[in-house]
């Protein structure tokens, strides 16, 4: 499984632990099930928000893209997310990088516009495969997903850039096509390929990776190897809203794990709160969820505080079945739901079931009780 990870600039806010919440799923469905799992991310830490961040706050671009990774790392510990075998940051991936981007150029599936390289979407037939959108779609989205179509002398107002060459006052590397840093879309492409080959089971992200993101790393890899599929698999999560919008930071209206952490909520709240939305809907964080999945936690935690109870067997086959049938969390936490009550009014007499329904909890759900 690759997951497209952060851009560390603002993280993390309940958009990005949504999506990883629900990869961990996946992840924890996959172990349970007796699968070895390779999990690979990526760190974008060198691309234009982050400078563009730098620069308004007097940061140096390198401490802050470290400072918020760690500040990642440790919000995932607090929600307990299985962290991925290989987090890789693009600044140690560079000469890989230039590498599949040289064999792009001598595919003849590269081009230069001044001193940067682009890729042309035209060497490869199947492209627009992966997201299905029609051309008028892919032109919209380009142009609202950080794409440059109006820019002269490109080829196609589609092909996404693949090495920025440097700029005055920007972080740039020296290389065999020149100094400058790489672009967004061949970066995913090329670790997944390194550290996972292509074939694939999931490549995942948010649905606003679907077009341009993952279709261009497919069409790129595609290219640069020979092979097909990329991934067998795309897997993309809902939008997360806040206040009648996207949270987003041009909106300003981001809520962050660790401030929520901070104010005292229990990062289990914070996960249970998350997991009651599935995890291809667009929902919208309001104010008083943390203040349910508290209550929520807080029965849970007294209905398996008894040495006996219901017995908790169904209940574990119940979160499989419903996690394995495209992670229906939220009626999987309803099935927890109901033991729990059933604990408060008639309890049981099976010393096994608080100690099962627990570690149900904990490995399927990620749910410290």
């Amino acid at each position: 499984m690759y997951v497209c990870g952060i851009t560390p600039y603002d993280a993390t806010h309940l958009g990005h632990a949504a999506t990883y919440v629900a990869f961990d799923l996946v992840n924890r469905v996959w172990r349970d099930g007796g699968h070895q799992v390779m999990y690979v991310m990526n760190v974008t830490d060198v691309d234009d928000p982050l400078l563009e961040r730098a620069e308004a706050t007097g940061a140096d671009w390198s401490e802050l893209a470290h400072d918020q990774v760690t500040l990642f790392r440790d919000d995932m510990t607090e929600l307990r997310v299985v962290p991925p075998d290989d987090l890789v940051g693009v600044v140690d991936s560079i000469p890989m990088l230039v590498s599949r981007i040289s064999e792009l150029i001598r595919e003849g599936a590269a081009y230069r516009v001044d001193d940067d390289w682009y890729y042309s979407v035209a060497a490869d037939s199947r492209f627009g495969s992966v997201s299905g959108l029609d051309r008028e779609q892919q032109l919209a989205r380009s142009a609202a997903c950080g794409g440059d179509p109006e820019r002269p002398g490109k080829r196609d107002p589609l092909d996404p850039l693949l090495w920025r060459a440097a700029r005055p006052g920007e972080p740039s590397w020296e290389s065999e096509i020149g100094p400058g840093r790489p672009g967004w879309h061949l970066e995913c492409a090329a670790i997944a390929v390194e550290y996972l080959g292509t074939g694939f089971d999931v490549q995942g992200g948010g649905s606003d990776l679907l077009f341009p993101h993952h279709e261009m790393c497919a069409s790129e890899a595609a290219v640069f190897t020979g092979q097909r599929p990329f991934a067998r698999h795309y897997v993309h999560t809902g939008m997360v809203g806040y206040q009648g919008r996207k949270m987003s930071k041009s909106d300003g209206n981001l809520v962050f794990v660790s401030e929520l952490i901070a104010s005292g909520a229990d990062p289990m709240a914070v996960r249970l709160a998350l997991l009651d939305h599935h995890y291809r809907s667009d929902w919208e964080w309001r104010d008083d969820d943390l203040a349910t999945a508290v209550g929520r936690l807080e029965r849970w935690r007294q209905a398996v505080s008894y040495p006996n109870g219901p017995g908790a067997h169904s209940v574990l086959d119940d979160v499989r079945r419903l996690l394995a049938d495209d992670l229906r969390a939220p009626e999987a936490l309803v099935v927890v739901d109901d033991w729990a009550e059933e604990q408060r009014l008639r309890g049981g007499g099976d010393p096994t079931g608080p100690g099962l329904l627990a570690r149900t909890v904990d490995s399927l759900l990620g749910i410290a009780l």
